[in-house]
């Protein structure tokens, strides 16, 4: 028998089935054995204790911000986050470089980044804003993984909302691009545009205000006028950071009535609430923004239940200028939050009896196979790329800033002590992270 490249000893793993005591062997890559007892050879042996060995986190909802904005974040320094927390592939959302991502031309420089600094698998969401329809099958045809719009002001000028008949129209194409789907942020523009005018005009900016102008009917609103628009086109649609288990409710509905949609929430809305904000301040601001500690604890219900698809980080940094010393109101709305995306949420998703298993299909499987990266992706089985996490117990250990490896090593997490820790990386079998 031929010699193996590495075998993994002693750890749990994490599989479709439940978590067993197996060994992994890899070869060129892709796990070609697993076994309770491997007896071929291996360059490089490795044995953990206690560990828990999940598959790497398919991250589908990232800002890099490269092109354009590497002030911000870049593949360098994303990618880096990302390993450090288990991540081994990530989606790099179309707005905040510069160009946005809404023309092949800006693709292909998007692309040439990530190509020549990203240490993680990357794939590019492409973007569906008003006069840009004629650029979605040229960006289909570039291999972008879907596309993303906006219900609401995204924040960002190269980047507006797609109006209602820009939905449409919009969705109409996509439905006839293969293997497509079109994310969407849903909030309503109306409510949430009107509110945010009204707190400003009366001179409150704290973050109890924010929250205000952008409450749950707005993004049950919005939820239920793009599933109208999926019903009528058959466009499949992808619901990012649903923050409301009302929210999952709807989409779950809908699919029961034959609407191809899936719903993505976030560590933070299973982690952080509204009360949360007093200390974390503009860290912890984002759009929808944080909940009571009753939403979130129905979002975890809707986990249980299975009614809840996709994890992603929603990874948006920014300079600390631009949340630091601003009104709540004013401030940069987005969290840094890849690093600490898995072991938060192995590690209150297993507190709350959450099967381990589950865990593994909302970060890894269930992002692999809605995005059709291939029957082996977020899975560890034989011949599945080894794409691999290593968790191990934190002991006590909580977050340091000194840890971070985003541009500006800010996180809402910092002070928090997950019960596991990421002690390794690998991607195609080749470690990207030790601790």
């Amino acid at each position: 028998m031929s010699q193996l490249d590495c075998i993994i000893r002693a750890a749990r793993i994490v599989t479709p089935q439940g978590i067993q005591a197996l060994e992994v062997g890899i070869a060129n890559g892709i796990i070609v054995e697993l076994s309770p007892d491997i007896s071929r050879s291996a360059r490089e042996e490795l044995a953990f204790e206690g560990a828990l060995l999940v598959p790497g986190m398919i991250d589908a909802h990232v800002h890099f911000n490269e092109p354009g904005r590497t002030d911000w974040e870049g593949f360098d320094t994303g990618s880096a986050a990302a390993a450090a927390g288990g991540v081994t592939t990530v989606f790099d959302m179309p707005l905040n470089s510069l160009p946005a991502t809404v023309t092949p031309e800006a693709f292909r420089k998007k692309q040439a980044c990530a190509a020549a600094r990203c240490i993680v698998k990357c794939r590019l969401w492409g973007g569906l804003i008003p006069g840009f329809l004629d650029q979605l099958e040229p960006l289909h045809a570039c291999g972008v993984i879907g596309f993303k719009a906006f219900m609401s002001n995204s924040g960002i000028d190269e980047f507006p909302r797609s109006d209602a008949r820009t939905l449409l129209q919009g969705m109409r194409i996509i439905a006839k691009l293969p293997g497509m789907c079109l994310a969407v942020h849903a909030e309503d523009e109306a409510m949430t545009a009107q509110l945010a005018a009204q707190a400003v005009q009366a001179g409150r900016l704290d973050p109890a205000s924010f929250v205000a102008s952008r409450p749950i009917e707005a993004e049950l609103t919005a939820i239920r006028e793009v599933l109208e628009l999926a019903g009528e086109t058959g466009c499949p649609l992808h619901i990012v950071h649903v923050s409301c288990p009302e929210g999952v409710a709807l989409a779950a509905a809908a699919r029961r009535k034959g609407v191809d949609v899936t719903v993505e929430t976030c560590p933070h809305y299973l982690n952080l609430t509204v009360e949360d904000l007093d200390h974390l301040g503009t860290l912890a601001k984002c759009a929808p923004p944080l909940r009571s500690s009753e939403v979130r604890d129905g979002l975890w219900q809707s986990i249980a239940r299975g009614e809840v698809d996709t994890i992603g980080s929603d990874h948006s940094p920014c300079p600390p200028e631009l949340k630091a010393g601003r009104p709540f109101m004013e401030a940069w709305g987005g969290i840094s939050g890849i690093q600490h995306a898995l072991p938060l949420t192995y590690s209150e998703g297993l507190h709350r009896g959450i099967p381990a298993e589950r865990l593994a299909a909302l970060l890894s499987a269930n992002p692999g196979r809605r995005f059709h990266l291939g029957p082996h992706s977020g899975v560890i089985k034989i011949g599945a790329p080894a794409d691999l996490c290593l968790l191990v117990p934190s002991a006590g250990q909580s977050i340091h800033k000194s840890s971070l490896k985003d541009r500006h090593q800010h996180s809402p997490y910092v002070g928090q002590t997950p019960a596991w820790r990421v002690q390794r990386t690998w991607v195609d079998g080749k470690t990207v992270f030790v601790e």
